[in-house]
């Protein structure tokens, strides 16, 4: 919509009571990202465009902070009352007076709405529209508020305690989703009245009110799936399903392979590059980035990591927070993760745990190693440098730092620094320190001896 303002209002004040939760509704979470989220995201953005976000009393700062999060420009309002969705809007009433040229409906609850759908929304406001509502084709519409249209417009929207026998056959229903013409939206939305049985104000007799004014509303209709709102936790599982599907559908798309894409499940930021394998029983939560030629083995679960080039992953591994792996890296069966940097090439095979460390290039961590990073007080860092190798079953009590090339025996308990190519024996393993230090002066005899062929 080139050239025209833009205002969204989305509507957020719903307790959720059925979600039967102390969460918000909006802010429970659909691919790794709120419900809230997700409209945000796909709600008009850019150069003349504003946003507001009407919560309910007592959920200012959870839901407010997290509009602000994804939307930094998001206004926030406070229906002190819950009386209905026009009474919701009109919470906005200071964002909607300037008077933009579009004001835009939407809901805190339909996560799977797109950015495509609000700017078809605008488009006939463009060409002279006063009013657009949304509609789907329900495969069963009871319930639903049924779309009267005549030759092209719409004129009424008619509640299923209302509908005769011949509109119940009408499968077009309201997705609740509206667009304003936004020089009459105000005085239209204001002339909205409470005369039902609930004494509520209905977005919906906007239609009426339009009509009655000599004014144009419309209908732009979107597939089911795209308008589900959200009022239980059915539900919200239903629409992980549908997000999840459009997730895995992007992914094989571009490119990435997975060979039981049905038993992966992604985040709605996940980021892929080519020739990317997942196989399996793969769980990718937010914050993930995978590079060029990654494979992730069955079983793994990733948040908020970066996955280096041809890095493998698992299978059971885990990956938390914090976590970045250099070009050709290997994380293998049964290793965590957390807050550590492993450089490009660098081996964690199995059976351990590197957390609060940087590992530098080409590092080789043994079967059972632990980064003891956490004194009952506070966390420290572990450094192994590049080329350093760490036998197994070793703990390396932070903070220290293990030197470039280093060698550090099996069962080892490393409490000091060890310094550039020398080796560390635990204090169980003094009687086999000559052992250990003829195998080190073959392992870097071998290191230095040139190669051939």
């Amino acid at each position: 919509m080139t050239g025209r303002s833009c205002l969204t209002v989305v509507l957020a004040a719903g307790e959720g009571t059925r979600m039967r939760s102390a969460l918000p509704k909006v802010l429970h979470p659909v691919a790794g990202r709120t419900l809230l989220a997700h409209v945000l995201a796909a709600a008009p953005a850019g150069p003349g465009t504003s946003l507001a976000v009407v919560v309910g009393p007592g959920q200012e700062a959870a839901v407010a902070d997290e509009a602000r999060r994804v939307r930094p420009d998001a206004m926030t309002f406070v229906q002190n009352e819950r009386l209905g969705t026009a009474h919701a809007v009109l919470a906005a009433r200071e964002a909607i007076a300037p008077g933009a040229d579009d004001l835009v409906i939407a809901f805190g609850d339909t996560p799977l709405i797109s950015a495509d759908t609000f700017a078809r929304m605008r488009a006939p406001l463009h060409a002279g529209a006063s009013l657009v509502v949304l509609g789907f084709h329900a495969a069963d519409p009871t319930g639903y508020g049924r779309l009267i249209v005549d030759d092209g417009r719409l004129t009424a929207i008619r509640e299923q305690a209302e509908i005769s026998a011949e509109e119940r056959r009408i499968t077009l229903c309201n997705a609740g989703l509206m667009a304003f013409d936004g020089r009459t939206a105000l005085q239209i939305i204001e002339k909205i009245g409470n005369a039902n049985s609930k004494g509520e104000y209905y977005l919906t007799d906007a239609v009426g009110i339009v009509r009655e004014s000599g004014l144009k509303a419309t209908v732009i209709e979107t597939g089911e799936d795209e308008v589900r709102g959200i009022n239980t936790k059915a539900q919200l599982a239903e629409a992980e399903q549908v997000m999840q599907a459009r997730l895995r559908k992007a992914a094989l798309d571009a490119g990435v392979t997975m060979t039981g894409p049905e038993t992966v499940f992604l985040a709605a930021d996940t980021s892929f590059g080519k020739d990317v394998t997942i196989e399996p029983y793969v769980v990718i939560g937010p914050g993930v980035t995978i590079a060029d030629g990654a494979v992730i083995h069955s079983f793994s679960h990733l948040i908020q990591s970066s996955i280096g080039s041809k890095a493998q992953v698992g299978p059971y591994a885990r990956l938390r927070p914090g976590t970045s792996l250099g070009e050709g890296a290997k994380i293998g069966n049964f290793v965590e993760t957390k807050a550590a940097v492993l450089e490009a090439g660098v081996k964690v095979n199995h059976l351990t745990y590197v957390g609060d460390a940087h590992v530098g290039a080409r590092a080789n961590i043994g079967a059972g190693t632990v980064t003891c990073n956490y004194d009952g007080f506070n966390k420290s860092r572990t450094e192994i440098g590049e080329g350093a190798f760490i036998g197994s079953n070793s703990s390396l009590v932070a903070p220290v730092k293990i030197g470039n090339g280093a060698y550090v025996g099996a069962g080892s308990v490393v409490t000091r620094n060890v310094p550039d190519d020398a080796l560390a024996v635990g204090r169980s393993q003094q009687t086999a320190r000559e052992g250990w230090a003829k195998r080190f002066r073959e392992m870097k005899a071998l290191a230095r001896k040139p190669k051939t062929g």
